[in-house]
């Protein structure tokens, strides 16, 4: 039997998670009882198709420009397994001696991989399958936090501080800006915005999470607080941030519906600016940066370089010594300096669920986030974020 190892990755990209990638393949390349290292190329869709990437025939050159590239050298994918998709998968791992699988991915990659895992098991095929995590949402269950959400957190901490300091600069010209970025389930990203404060003048004075319904007339009343206090002020909003009666501005109808069921809508940061415009007779600007979160790579955190490629690496070692239908966690450890290490998780804990933030690091009343929240997050976006001056 040869050990051969297949890698894909997938769903929504983050910073580093071609880190994670680097990893497996270095990690396997040290260890003589394994074969061929192949890749697939988008994902599902390339083992379906047998459209596959010799990962050990990379170069070390070329491996040090991919490993620091953002979005997923392989090519990612959103598909879902079906029932019809499992003999042909099973197939093609067996016409390649596939032993072991990676996927690099986040909760409903962990479905596919307890899905594969099992359909193997039931066909008597020796299957050895671990994930990777990652996910900027950082709404992985049971790991302490994921790969890829130190760098976008600290992308939004960076921006939502820049946002401040050009509205205080415009003032009466334009001095609100409503920031929407990524967090289809849970606000953990929204929450980063608050990483760069110092002061009650600096932004975020408002923030809006999809565990918080958000009250239109609360949002209103302390958006205008903040600008009649200080000029100018900053509200981060969560993609899906919801009121009481669902959908910031009423659509009732998603966009799209992709095959794991999540639904997408028009973002909230248009309505609110709307809203909040037609109230104070002022122009507020509505920022989405979009994609631009989770590949903006001069903003990595080197904290979550580091602990991509450990992941990575991890997976190879716990497969070997025979963990399977499980996912990489990272595990942080006790004491005053951050430390983090690795463990594993079966899949029936992780696949399809998704970890909200916790309502010790929420303060609903004022739509804030808590010191219990930035202590966790503060250690994962890497270096200290810069300290702006003031000549006002």
């Amino acid at each position: 039997m040869t050990n051969n190892i297949l890698v894909l990755q997938s769903g929504g990209c983050t910073p580093v998670l071609n880190r994670s990638l680097f990893g497996v393949a270095q990690e396997a390349s040290l260890h003589a009882s394994l074969g061929d290292v192949l890749g697939a190329v988008h994902g599902l869709e390339g083992v379906l198709a047998d459209d596959l990437v010799d990962l050990g025939r990379v170069s070390a050159a070329a491996w040090k420009r991919v490993a620091g590239a953002p979005a997923a050298a392989l090519g990612s994918t959103r598909r879902k397994l079906k029932s019809e998709d499992v003999t042909p998968v099973l197939e093609m791992l067996a016409r390649h001696d596939i032993r072991f699988l990676f996927i690099i991915g986040g909760n409903d990659s962990a479905e596919t991989g307890h899905a594969i895992g099992r359909e193997a098991q039931a066909a008597g095929y020796a299957l050895s399958v671990v994930n990777v995590p990652k996910t900027i949402d950082n709404d992985l269950m049971v790991t302490d936090h994921s790969p890829g959400y130190g760098s976008a957190a600290r992308f939004i901490a960076l921006a939502t501080m820049g946002a401040g300091a050009d509205a205080d600069a415009m003032g009466a010209a334009a001095p609100i800006t409503i920031i929407e970025v990524m967090g289809r389930d849970a606000g953990w990203l929204a929450a980063a915005a608050a990483l760069g404060r110092r002061e009650d003048r600096d932004p975020p004075h408002v923030i809006c999470v999809p565990e918080v319904d958000v009250h239109e007339y609360r949002f209103l009343d302390l958006m205008e607080a903040a600008y009649r206090r200080f000029g100018a002020a900053v509200a981060v909003v969560a993609e899906n941030a919801k009121g009481p009666n669902g959908v910031l501005g009423g659509q009732e109808e998603p966009w799209l519906v992709d095959d794991f069921g999540h639904a997408y809508y028009d973002g909230p940061a248009r309505y609110l600016a709307g809203l909040l415009s037609k109230r104070l007779g002022v122009r507020v600007r509505h920022e989405k940066p979009g994609t631009i979160q989770r590949s903006f790579v001069e903003g990595l955190s080197r904290t979550d370089v580091r602990e991509a490629e450990m992941a990575g690496r991890a997976a190879v070692r716990y497969a070997l010594e025979g963990r399977s239908d499980c996912m990489v966690t990272l595990v942080r450890q006790p004491g005053e300096k951050y430390e983090c290490t690795t463990d594993t998780a079966p899949f029936e804990l992780v696949a399809g669920k998704v970890w909200r933030m916790p309502e010790s690091y929420l303060d609903p009343a004022n739509y804030q986030v808590t010191q219990a929240f930035t202590d966790y997050a503060r250690p994962l976006i890497g270096a200290p974020l810069p300290h702006f001056g003031r000549l006002r």
